[in-house]
Formats: structure tokens, C-alpha cells, sequence
């Protein structure tokens, strides 16, 4: 078999030949690495068709022509099981881009070689886990041995749990069968392929199909003798474990004497009536099956799929019994938190490849955060589900509001360097003016002034300081103060009365430019509470939409659940089984129920968890922003909320 893969940038990691997946070593099962690995690697979502059934009945045949291919699967051409296990081929769905086609081949049950077989409900029991469609192949007819050979499906709800706190019972071949809704949720649709079939289609004289003819064979006998519900039991099992079911029947492909190299002949050697229903089949498959779902409608992809084959692998060989919720929980516990890695490591990706720091304005960089936070959003809802308290958007919203917070902090950094740099080039002519004692002199105060002015102008010509371009000018100007003071001091020219003057003019302008700045301040917070505001209210937009998909889904879901049931109940009172209807009602009625629970349990966590989570956040951060401008650069704000003015001597007022 070959071992290799190729890989597609669309999310398929499709493989030339199959790969065992599910090793069988007698009492125990393990998982294939190399094979999960290249199911992990399968982003796109999956449509997983399995075949079951005894040993050399020609189920590797079947699935090589799902495939396209004449090899592939091992066919054997002796007595022997050549199947070992479960073998995965992976493989783009035909005619569904985006879309890719798990046939899994499993071992032959009932190997007489094996000796010890009870690993062979557990293989039928994988099967059924794991497909969306199965496929169940026989010899022959559909006769009470077929059935006895199907005892497999009786053992279901003993090998398998529905709910994590039912206990699993039901399914000894005696008792009933409860909560198979439950079940059903879970379990694929069911095609029964009947090989090497040589009776006539008709009953009570008239011409039947291949369906009609499962129906007939599903059919219940009246009766509470121990015979009577042995023969119930696994008909039983099948009408109400897969509501949705299909049959085919197949023709003998070609003479006995060429059977043993069946794979190697083309279609124009076979039987011609086997081509044209094996075609049929293919098309049937290829038409209907779906993409394999998880209770609640998530779709799931070949990586969810690889973590649902270890989960149950595991369970079984530590001795207990697979529960499909349980399993659902875990898996998206793990799911739900990569979603969240993975959409903050969206949003960070497209702020670097977007933000150009620093920015001219808060807004600037708001816009571009609310982009960049829509898209990260977006992409955790595509993979996150049964987040129903929603603690996982919680948390990803919490990342976000910090990774904004940073790139804002980180906006600030940016633009002080850059202000500084720029004033640092403007001011090196005056620094060595300061240096060579130009404005020790007098007059020389006012041409100190007056080249700090140029300063000034020339650097609020420049362009692209970001945010903190007054911060840093109101440094700047402060770091001059003691210069200014030292140089008004010595200037002979001015007299006392004038420098009182000066020192008045430069404390007010120094006054006015704090007090642009504390409104500048607030105005960066007003912004910082609107984008709080804005965020939130997308976000509980995103939220019902997702809620409103949820609740269609589980609508959806709910409804066929009630829709198999009422058929089956229909069925049952036309065969004269009132009692077994009637028993029927409850489950219809817990169905309706649940179908109305549904939607006030979605809304009752949204209010409980996500509201208060939200508010939480808002609160947070304005006590972050209120704190933080407090205080700027060592500057406290006075009691009114105005910055204090720099106090001077009064002998000497510093000027600008």
C-alpha cells in the first residue's frame, strides 16, 4: 500500500493508496500515527463512508470503486480476511470542492481464523462512530442468518453510551430500546449491499424495489415469545438506529474462476448488469452522503475527525464504554481553544500587515483595529461550537481588548520616539548655542525665545508624529525651563518688572498647552469608550447570529429526529404493533420539549455569562484609561482635573 500523501493549499491532505488507521492485535486496538497525522491534516470538512461485514464479501471492492480505482484496498483472492483493522483512503469528493472523502475499510468480521472476535463489535462500533454513511455488505439475501449475522447492531447501546449520564443499557437482545433519539443523532445513514443476489424482486405477485424489499425484510412478527423477540430485536435495532436506509443488490461481478483477479480486469470484462449497479450504488453514495456532523450541526473536518478516532480508540482499550457526548465535550474544549489561538493570532497577523505606527490619530488606529478584530471574530466563530456559555468568546474578547490596549501603548511608543528624534535634529543648533554662551548676554532671553518659537514651528510642520506629538512638544518645552530660568536670570537687559511679566506670559501659555492636553486626553478616552461600545454591540451581533444558526440547526435536527420517529410510529400502527406505538409518544414528546428548551437555554446563557462578562471588560478598561491619565509623564492633574502649571521663582519666571 503506498504510505505517501499530497497535500493541497485548499486543506486536503489527500493520499495516492490507503493507510491502516486502526490497527487490530487481537484483544488490542492502537491508532496508526502516520495515518492520523495525515487525517489531522485534512482542514476541509469530511464525508466519511464506511463499510462493514463479513469477511470475503467483497467490501474492499466496493470501496476501490467509491475511490475510482481498480487497486487499492486489498481485495484477497483466497479464504482469508486480507483487512486487518480500519483502513483510511482519503481522497478529493467528486464534483464538491472544498470537500474530501474518507473511505474506510474494515476488517471482516466473523473471521473464524481470529479465534477470539470480540474486537469485532468494537470494529462495527468504530464504523458507525466515525461514518456519516455506512455501508453494510452481505451474500446473498436478507434471511433470518443475514440477521443473526448483523448481531452487532444489538450490542450497540452495550458498547456505546448516547449521554454521559445515561448508563448504557438496553441492547442484551431482551429488553428495549430507549433513547435511541439519541442516537440517532449521532449515527450515520445505512446502506445495505446484498452481493451475489439471485432472486427475483417480487412480492405477492407484484414487482418490488430493492428498498421495499429491506422494508419487507425489517418487517416485526406479533408475539412476546423468547423467538419471536430474538427475531425482533435486531430489525428492531435497524428501524430505529438508522431511520434513514437504503439497499442495493448486486449481481455476481463476473465467473467464479476469475473472482481471484477481480482487480486486475476492466469494466468491459465484467458482468455488464454488475457495472450498471455498481455505478448506481457510487452514484448513490456520491449523491447523498453528507458531511459528517456532531450533535448541534458543527460540521466536522478531518483534523476534528482524527481527534474523535483517538478519543474513542483510548476509551476502549482503558476498558470503558464510548460516550458520544463525552467524547462532543472534549473535542470542543480542545477546539474551542485553539479557535481562540487562532483567531488572536488572525488579529495580531492583520494589525502587523495593516498598522503602520505611529498613527496621525486614536481613530485611525481604532478603524483598523475594528477590521482586524471583525475578521478574528469571524474566524473563531467558524470553528468554535458548544461554546454554550460562551467562556470561550468571553476569553477571545478579553484578548483582543489587551492586544488593542498593547498596539495603543505600543502606538504611543512609536510616536514618542519619533517626536523625539525629530526634535533632537531641530534642536541641535540651540543646544550649541546654549554650549557657546550666545544668550549669556543681553537681550539674550528674548533670542532664546525666539529660537525656541522656530523650533516649535518648524517641528509642527512635520508630518507623520502620531499621537503624542503635543506630549512630547509639552516635554520638550519643560526640559528648557531650567535653561529658560538660568538665562532670564543673567539677561541685564530686562528689567524686574518685565521678567515678572514674562514669567506670567510663559506660566499661562505653559497652563494653556497642559490644558490642551488633558482635552486632548479625554478626547482619546471618549474614542477608546465608543470603539468599547461599538465592539461590544458587534459582538453580540455576531452572537445571535451564531445563536440564530445554532437554534435552526438544532431545530433542524430535532425535527428529522421527530420526523423518523412519527414515520416509525406510522409504521408500527399499520403493522398492528399498538402498544410498541404507543410506547413511541414519549419519545415524541421529549422531543417537542427538548425542541422548545432549545432556544431559551441558547438565551438564558448569553444573559448569565456573556452580558456580565462584557460589562466586566468595559469596566476594566476604563479604569485602566481613567488611571492612566492621572497621571502623565510624573505631571499629577490638580483636584478640578486641570494639569498644574510649573511653578517658578518669583524673582525669576522662566519664559518659553
Amino acid at each position: 500500500m503506498a504510505a505517501a500523501s499530497s497535500s493541497s493549499s485548499s486543506g486536503g491532505a489527500w493520499m495516492p493508496g490507503p493507510l491502516c488507521l486502526v490497527e487490530n492485535r487481537g484483544r488490542r486496538l492502537s491508532v496508526c500515527p502516520e495515518a492520523l497525522a495525515l487525517l489531522a491534516g485534512v482542514r476541509q470538512p469530511v464525508a466519511v463512508v464506511a463499510v462493514v461485514g463479513l469477511y470475503r464479501t467483497g467490501k474492499s471492492y466496493l470501496m476501490n470503486r467509491l475511490a475510482g480505482k481498480r487497486r487499492g484496498f486489498s481485495l484477497g483472492s483466497t479464504v482469508q480476511s486480507q483487512t486487518k483493522g480500519i483502513w483510511i483512503w482519503c481522497l478529493p469528493y467528486p464534483d464538491r470542492p472544498g470537500q474530501t472523502l474518507v473511505l474506510l475499510d474494515t476488517e471482516g468480521l466473523g473471521d473464524v481464523e481470529k479465534g477470539d472476535t470480540q474486537n469485532d463489535t468494537w470494529i462495527f462500533a468504530l464504523a458507525v462512530l466515525l461514518s456519516s454513511t455506512l455501508v453494510y455488505n452481505s451474500m446473498g439475501t436478507i434471511d433470518q442468518n443475514a440477521m443473526d449475522q448483523l448481531h452487532y447492531v444489538t450490542e450497540l447501546t452495550e458498547r456505546i453510551k448516547a449521554k454521559a449520564a445515561s448508563g448504557g443499557s438496553g441492547g442484551s437482545g431482551e429488553g428495549g430500546l430507549e433513547d435511541t433519539a439519541e442516537y440517532v443523532r449521532f449515527f450515520p445513514t445505512f446502506i445495505w449491499a446484498l452481493r451475489d443476489f439471485t432472486l427475483q424482486l417480487e412480492l405477492n405477485g407484484r414487482t418490488i424495489t430493492e428498498d421495499e424489499y429491506l422494508e419487507n425484510a425489517l418487517k416485526l412478527k406479533k408475539g412476546d415469545a423468547p423467538d419471536v423477540r430474538l427475531f425482533n430485536f435486531p430489525r428492531e435495532c435497524i428501524r430505529f438506529f438508522f431511520p434513514i436506509r437504503k439497499c442495493f443488490i448486486f449481481d455476481r461481478p463476473t465467473s467464479g474462476k476469475n473472482l481471484h483477479r477481480l482487480e486486475e480486469m476492466t469494466e468491459s470484462e465484467l458482468d455488464p448488469e454488475f457495472v450498471e449497479q455498481a455505478s448506481q450504488f457510487c452514484r448513490y453514495v456520491y449523491w447523498t452522503s453528507k458531511e459528517k456532523t456532531i450533535p448541534g450541526g458543527h460540521v466536522v473536518t478531518g483534523h476534528l475527525l482524527a481527534k474523535l478516532v483517538e478519543t474513542y480508540v483510548e476509551t476502549i482499550q482503558s476498558g470503558k464504554v464510548p460516550c458520544m457526548e463525552s467524547a462532543v465535550l472534549a473535542l470542543a474544549e480542545i477546539e474551542n481553544t485553539a479557535a481562540v489561538g487562532e483567531a488572536a493570532s488572525c488579529y495580531v497577523g492583520l494589525m502587523e500587515n495593516k498598522l503602520k505606527l505611529p498613527t496621525e490619530t486614536v481613530p485611525e488606529l481604532l478603524e483598523i483595529h475594528a477590521e482586524c478584530e471583525k475578521e478574528a471574530v469571524r474566524t473563531f466563530m467558524a470553528r468554535a461550537f458548544k461554546d454554550d456559555k460562551r467562556h470561550f468568546q468571553a476569553k477571545l474578547m478579553k484578548s483582543l481588548e489587551d492586544k488593542k490596549e498593547e498596539y495603543c501603548r505600543k502606538n504611543e511608543r512609536e510616536s514618542s520616539k519619533r517626536c523625539q528624534s525629530v526634535l533632537a535634529s531641530l534642536a541641535g543648533e540651540l543646544e550649541e548655542k546654549v554650549r557657546m554662551g550666545t544668550y549669556s548676554r543681553p537681550s539674550g532671553h528674548k533670542r532664546f525665545v525666539e529660537d525656541l518659537k522656530k523650533i516649535e514651528d518648524r517641528y509642527r510642520q512635520e508630518s507623520k508624529k502620531g499621537v503624542m506629538a503635543d506630549k512630547a512638544l509639552e516635554d520638550f518645552l519643560k526640559s528648557k525651563e531650567t535653561v529658560a530660568k538660568s538665562i532670564l536670570q543673567t539677561d541685564k537687559a530686562l528689567s524686574n518688572k518685565e521678567k515678572e511679566v514674562e514669567a506670567q506670559r510663559a506660566q499661562a501659555e505653559a497652563a494653556q498647552m497642559q490644558q490642551k492636553l488633558l482635552e486632548q486626553d479625554q478626547a482619546r478616552l471618549r474614542q477608546m469608550v465608543e470603539d468599547q461600545k461599538r465592539s461590544h454591540e458587534e459582538q453580540l451581533q455576531r452572537l445571535g447570529d451564531k445563536m440564530e444558526a445554532e437554534k435552526r440547526r438544532m431545530k433542524e435536527e430535532t425535527d428529522r429526529m421527530m420526523q423518523h420517529k412519527l414515520e416509525e410510529q406510522k409504521k408500527l400502527l399499520e403493522e398492528g404493533f399498538y402498544q410498541k406505538a404507543k410506547e413511541m409518544e414519549g419519545e415524541i414528546h421529549c422531543l417537542k420539549e427538548e425542541k422548545e428548551s432549545n432556544s431559551s437555554a441558547l438565551w438564558r446563557g448569553t444573559i448569565e455569562t456573556v452580558l456580565p462578562q462584557l460589562a466586566s471588560l468595559g469596566s476594566q478598561f476604563l479604569q485602566y484609561r481613567m488611571l492612566s491619565n492621572l497621571t502623565t509623564s510624573g505631571n499629577p492633574r490638580n483636584a478640578s482635573g486641570a494639569a498644574s502649571a510649573p511653578e517658578y521663582p518669583s524673582s525669576a519666571k522662566s519664559t518659553k
